[in-house]
């Protein structure tokens, strides 16, 4: 099946793809543990800027143990993934001077 780029919008979120994971996980029963989240969807892969990685990589180091909704497992996801999911840092569209502390320094 391919996917639309509608679709694909639908499913990323602050730089990851979840792609057809993200409906998986609306569709499961919650509250699920960790381990059995892993065993059905640990090797469906998400897409960072410029990587992949199984959802087992990013989530087998959380301490969490179970996961209350499919809002939470994403919102662990965010969490793990970090600054790889993020491209260009330190930049923003909006244009204009971004604050730097080095910046306020020089002011004082």
């Amino acid at each position: 099946m391919t996917v639309t780029t509608d679709q694909n919008d639908d499913s990323r979120e602050q730089g990851v793809e979840f792609g057809s994971l993200a409906e998986e996980l609306e569709e499961e029963a919650y509250p699920i543990g960790k381990e059995e989240l892993l065993d059905t969807y640990g090797d469906e892969e998400i897409v960072l800027e410029d990587d992949t990685q199984t959802l087992r990589e990013v989530l087998e180091p959380l301490g969490e143990d179970e996961f209350e909704s499919a809002d939470d497992v994403r919102q662990s996801v965010m969490t793990m993934v970090g600054d790889e999911a993020v491209g260009r840092k330190n930049y923003s569209d909006r244009g204009g001077e971004t604050d730097s502390p080095e910046s306020d320094e020089e002011s004082v």
